[in-house]
Order: structure tokens, then C-alpha cells, then sequence
């Protein structure tokens, strides 16, 4: 009998996923805990997002000798990408940070910031600062993001300083 999967922990994401801007990353396959630190956490401002995963395309590779197409992987992509934030009435938010043409790294913590955990990072541009301009709801900016080079995934946390 073959073996069940590993049976998951299910957890509800607000309160505590963790998302990071940060400027500055040398190897995004392995960021130091200093460069996270100097980071800025982004979730208690964000409202909403789109984006921030991966897919593969496919190739296909015909043989003369066979009507059947088998294929192989091909180009792997990144979807089109936003965080979509609280604005404030006097202007000081999110768009005092992450200015048009801004280049860094967005880090997804999803499961939070343990060291047990892993994160994504994405090398990023900031193309946009929209505002969100909705009759019933609470003002909001939707930053877009160019993803500038292919992410790391499931990166290992590091240690918290200290820990």
C-alpha cells in the first residue's frame, strides 16, 4: 500500500504571513537575517493581493515515429504581481516607500517569521502606485510589481538574532 502524503497543518493566513520590501538582498537564495531586519514588513498595511506565484509552461516534442505529443517543461513565468494598501488621508503611506521604478525584493513568509519555515523571494521593480478609487470602500494604492528574475522558493529562514 503506498503511503499517505504528510498530513498538513491548516492554518487560517491573516495574522500570520509575513511580507517584507526589502532593498537590499546579495544571495536571494539564502538572505541573511541582518538584510531581512533591515527590511519593512508590509502586512499590517495590506488590504489585498494578486499575483506572487510561479507557473511552468510545457514543450512540446513530437517523434515522426508516434502520433502521441509527449511534452517537457518549458518557460517558467511569474504572474503579474500587486499589494494592494490602506492609503492615508494625509499622504504618508505606502507611496513614500515603494516609489515608481524602486528596485528590491518583495519576501513572502507565509507559514510567519520562524525559523522552522520557509519564504519566497522575489526580485521586483516597483511599475506602479495606482489609486483605487471605489465609491463604498476605504481609499486603498495598489502597488505593481515587475518580476525582475526568477524567485527563490521555499528559501530557509534564518535565525533570529540571537536565537
Amino acid at each position: 500500500m503506498a503511503t499517505p502524503i504528510q498530513a498538513s497543518t491548516r492554518y487560517y493566513r491573516r495574522g500570520v504571513t509575513r511580507v517584507l520590501w526589502v532593498p537590499t538582498i546579495a544571495n536571494k537564495n539564502s538572505p541573511a537575517r541582518a538584510e531581512l531586519d533591515a527590511g519593512t514588513a508590509l502586512e499590517a498595511e495590506t488590504g489585498a493581493m494578486s499575483g506572487w506565484q510561479t507557473t511552468s509552461g510545457t514543450v512540446p516534442t513530437p517523434a515522426l515515429g508516434s502520433r502521441f505529443t509527449p511534452v517537457v517543461g518549458g518557460e517558467i513565468t511569474a504572474a503579474e504581481s500587486s499589494l494592494t494598501f490602506w492609503a492615508s488621508k494625509d499622504g504618508d503611506d505606502v507611496r513614500t516607500l515603494l516609489v515608481r521604478e524602486a528596485t528590491g525584493f518583495i519576501v513572502w513568509m507565509d507559514e510567519g517569521d520562524t525559523e522552522s519555515g520557509t519564504m519566497d523571494v522575489y526580485p521586483v521593480t516597483v511599475t506602479s502606485q495606482a489609486k483605487v478609487r471605489e465609491l463604498d470602500q476605504a481609499a486603498q494604492i495598489m502597488c505593481q510589481f515587475a518580476i525582475t528574475g526568477e524567485p527563490s522558493e521555499n528559501v530557509a529562514i534564518p535565525a533570529a538574532a540571537g536565537g
